[in-house]
This record gives C-alpha cells, structure tokens and sequence, in this order.
C-alpha cells in the first residue's frame, strides 16, 4: 500500500532552514501529468506535515527509499543545491543484487541520458558508482539454469548524480537490483514477491553527510529501513542497531 501521508517518525532531520525525510518507497517526489489522480507528492506530504512551503534540494526515483533532503527557503536551496552539484555531500545507499559481486569496487561507466530525456546529439556522461559488499547470501530456490539463488547486500556511494546511475551501473555489471521493473530480472523480482512478500524495489538511501548552510557543522542523517526491506535482511543474518548492515562503513569521503 502506497503512504499518502508522513509522520514524526518520517522526519529524520529539521530546523528553520533544512527538512531531511525518510521518502517511502513508490512516493514520487514532484508532481507530473503521468500522475494525475495518483497518491501525494512528498512536496505535498511534507507541506501537510510542517505548514509550511517546501523545496526539494535533489530526487529520488519513485521506487526508492530513504534520505532525501528539502528546504524552507529558495535561498538554501540555492545554496545546497550547489553544494550536491560541487560534490561536497555523501550519499550512501542500500540495495540487494542479484549474485554475488566483488567485495568492492569501482563502476567508472558513462551514462547517456534515459530515453525520455534524451536528445539526439547528446553525448554519453561521466558517472562513477563505488559498491562495497555487507554480506551475501545463497537461497535454496532453483532459477534456471541454476540450483540455487545467490544474492549481495551492498553500500553503493555514486561519485557522480545521473538519473538512475546505480540501477544502471548494477545493471552493467550484470549485478541487477532486486525489484527493478525498468533494469533489473523478471525471475529474481518474482523470487522474492513470492517467497518474501517484498514487492519494492531493493534499493534505498540510507544516509547523507553534508555541512550545515549556516553553522557549517557536518551533518550525517540516517534513514531506517522500512518493513519489507527490512524483513529481507533476515536472509543475510540480520542486522542490529550497532552493526555494520544498520551504519555501513561512510565511503563517501565526506
């Protein structure tokens, strides 16, 4: 069931100047023709939530989960927003793969455009993804031409911001984000619909580390999981408040 409302509890971060959310998945962030009679945006969530306009700072694809950052004023959003284009926020996010990837690595891979935003002459684009391997598991579950289904729980930091870099750099690597619909394996999505009731996309953003705008203080905010991703966890072995698969290692650099 899609949210169409937040919470306290949504609220990961907020002063006079900054909103930082924890987006539920299959919430759109802004408002489009294609969404006409569709649950709320999270600007309109947000704005029911505080009484006050809001601005979003950058987006999330609809099917992802997690941190994302809003402001009060177009002033810092002028301002954050420059500091996302300049690179000087860390963002790290969650997500299973199907297999079982490296322990790290570097996906220095350019990107065009998606098709509906695409131009004729446009030129492919840096994008750069770093992934590191929490765990990994191996499900007793035939897909064929395999016996079994093997899985990677990863940390995924993206250098670079193009739209919808980590789905397509997993994808590259033939390492597809489970519950992809657009990217990912029709086989592996219904694997976990049928035996984990989990039905979104695998993929969420657990943290941004940034300077706060006025006072210049780092800042990290952390978003929970919500609980269909968490219950895929337990197929990992779990997770805990303190361990590494709740607050993995910041790779951001910030």
């Amino acid at each position: 069931m899609i949210r169409d409302s937040l919470t306290a509890k949504d609220i990961l971060y907020q002063d006079d100047y900054l909103l930082v959310l924890n987006k539920p998945a299959a919430v759109p962030i802004h408002g489009s023709r294609m969404l006409e009679g569709r649950p709320q945006t999270l600007l309109a969530m947000a704005r029911e939530q505080t009484g006050r306009m809001v601005h979003a700072v950058h987006r999330l694809d609809r099917p992802v989960s997690g941190a994302v950052m809003l402001t009060f004023d177009k002033n810092t959003l002028t301002e954050m927003s420059a500091e996302f284009e300049n690179r000087h926020v860390g963002k790290s996010y969650l997500a299973v793969a199907r297999g079982w990837t490296k322990e790290e690595g570097i996906i220095d891979y350019p990107l065009l455009p998606p098709r509906d935003e695409r131009r004729g002459d446009e030129q492919a684009r840096e994008a750069t993804t770093r992934f590191k391997r929490l765990a990994k598991t191996e499900l007793p579950i035939e897909i064929p031409p395999y016996q079994t289904a093997r899985y990677s729980l990863l940390q995924l930091v993206p250098e670079t911001g193009r739209r919808h870099q980590l789905r397509r750099h997993m994808k590259h690597i033939s390492h597809h984000l489970v519950g992809d619909t657009t990217y990912g394996r029709g086989e592996h999505n219904r694997l976990f619909r049928e035996h984990f009731a989990c039905k979104r996309l695998l993929l969420h953003s657990h943290s941004l580390t940034f300077h706060h705008p006025r006072s210049g203080e780092k800042m990290k905010a952390i978003a929970p999981l919500d609980t269909a991703f968490d219950r895929v966890l337990e197929i990992f072995g779990g997770t805990n408040d303190t361990g590494p698969l709740t607050d993995p290692t910041d790779l951001s650099g910030a």
